[in-house]
């Protein structure tokens, strides 16, 4: 009898321990812990660095932006992401020919910028976050720094990927694989977007769908009482999975206020076409533009880092990283199911 006691008793530790390891993976495998690595600390550091003057306004294929691109690298190498199978290095090179084919603008050579977490399950599906690092360069000797347009994008691609990156390293890296795909060439077109789903390095029909961050850290004039809101634009146009997944995982870990404003049809604006995501949703790639609308400094030398609302910053970027993460380890990648 003794016995038979003790083999239950073993038994059940068994059977309970089994299941505390299966809540432990269950809480592991939660974002909140590697959502909240994205910090208004960090996102600062780097974006003082990305918008500074020394950067001299990031224009397409100029001295500074190439400066910029380099300290987008570092922080890659630095975080051990590496850069894309199939590449040679951190650049996809983007001739000045492409650049200038349709409408002549003189612009040189320039380079997008990408890194790349395997997936651990699916790494042939590709998710892809992108943000343009150009802006418009110097005007009568003033430097436009692009703070909001789009530092604030950029760094948040560093953000996200360092918590990606954290998370792999700890065992729950992403089932599908993500591109951080740093573009160019936006403010002349998005040209730089363009190039890269003409001349993808991952077939485009293995490529889930496009998280697009473009201007995140200021508010506008129709929310002067608060910063706690952001613009979603496209996430239904082609797949009502992708926008339900963004009010989901907004609801659950972020809580802001998505407005939609600017994702209606008729949308005078048409910001639906006026960033990266575009050129993805034109090749049938589900996307999701997050952006926090126009301000007085847009596209002004008074788009500086001193004038970013780093708090909103941050919730903003840490609703981009919560998308990737269901979109990268759901069980079956979302269809498109919308013309």
């Amino acid at each position: 009898m003794k016995k038979l006691i003790y083999l239950l008793a073993f038994g059940w530790a068994v059977i309970s321990c089994q299941g505390t390891k299966e809540v432990t993976s269950k809480i592991l495998l939660s974002p909140i812990k590697y959502n909240n690595t994205i910090t208004a600390e960090e996102l600062k550091t780097h974006l003082y660095i990305v918008a500074a003057d020394s950067m001299q306004g990031r224009q397409t294929g100029s001295i500074g932006q190439k400066k910029a691109g380099k300290y987008l690298i570092s922080q890659y190498q630095k975080e051990r992401i590496p850069f894309p199978k199939g590449a040679q290095n951190y650049y996809q090179h983007v001739p000045a020919a492409f650049l200038n084919a349709n409408r002549n603008g003189n612009l040189p050579d320039t380079e997008n910028i990408w890194a790349y977490i395997e997936g651990s399950e699916k790494p042939d599906e590709i998710i892809v976050i992108s943000a343009h690092y150009d802006h418009v360069g110097t005007k009568d000797d003033a430097i436009f720094n692009g703070a909001d347009d789009d530092g604030s994008g950029t760094v948040a691609l560093l953000e996200i990927a360092q918590a990606f990156q954290l998370a792999k390293k700890e065992g729950h890296g992403p089932k599908r694989s993500i591109l951080f795909l740093h573009v160019t060439a936006e403010e002349h077109g998005l040209h730089g977007s363009r190039y890269y789903t003409e001349n993808p390095l991952f077939p485009l029909q293995n490529t889930v769908a496009n998280i697009n961050i473009d201007m995140i850290g200021r508010r506008d004039d129709a929310h002067p009482d608060s910063n706690n809101y952001v613009y979603l634009i496209g996430a239904d146009r082609l797949s009502s999975e992708l926008d339900q997944i963004s009010k989901t995982v907004n609801e659950k870990y972020v809580q802001l206020n998505l407005d939609f404003r600017y994702n209606a049809l008729n949308d005078p604006n048409n910001f639906y076409r006026r960033s990266d995501h575009y050129n993805f949703a034109k090749n049938n790639i589900p996307s999701v533009f997050i952006f926090n609308g126009v301000h007085a400094d847009y596209h002004r030398k008074t788009d500086t880092p001193d004038k970013i609302e780093y708090d909103a910053l941050t919730k903003r970027a840490q609703l981009a990283f919560n998308i990737a993460w269901e979109l990268a380890n759901r069980e079956n990648r979302i269809v498109v199911d919308q013309k």
